[in-house]
């Protein structure tokens, strides 16, 4: 019977996954490479992130937490103009507890994965068609000087 091809490519995605897998004690330079890693991680398995909250020191105002989530955790806001939309969106998100937390270590001046949160309660999306999610959308050098 064949595969198509398909065998070796959930074997790569596997030892990519792996490789790619967040960890609690992980350290990182800053805070925007964890959310690239992350972001990675999420292209890989199949869903989008997005920022949830951070904490800042009263002190010196540093940023000291912060929380990376799934693009479907939480639940939106009531639309103000429910009476007057004829046709409202679907709901997108499902209160998914997914997430990444981590602090920042003032000793090593990284950030350190405190919490890691794997859990989804939706179906998540295929590798291949991960691009098609918001926060995947990257362009290369050369698109961003065409446009």
């Amino acid at each position: 019977m064949e595969d198509d091809g398909l065998e070796g490519y959930i074997e790569d995605n596997g030892e990519l996954l792996n490789e790619r897998t967040p960890r609690i004690g992980m350290e990182f330079e800053s805070e925007e490479v964890t959310f690239q890693f992350y972001n990675e991680y999420g292209g890989i398995r199949g869903f989008g992130i997005r920022q949830d909250y951070h904490t800042q020191s009263k002190k010196d105002g540093l940023m000291t937490n912060r929380k990376f989530v799934c693009h479907k955790e939480g639940e939106k806001e009531k639309d103000k103009r429910r009476s007057t939309v004829l046709q409202s969106r679907e709901e997108t998100r499902t209160t998914c507890t997914a997430n990444l937390y981590m602090s920042f270590r003032r000793d090593s001046m990284k950030w350190e994965v405190k919490k890691f949160d794997d859990v989804h309660n939706h179906l998540l999306h295929l590798p291949e068609t991960a691009y098609l999610m918001s926060t995947q959308r990257n362009l290369c050098e050369s698109q961003t000087l065409n446009i």
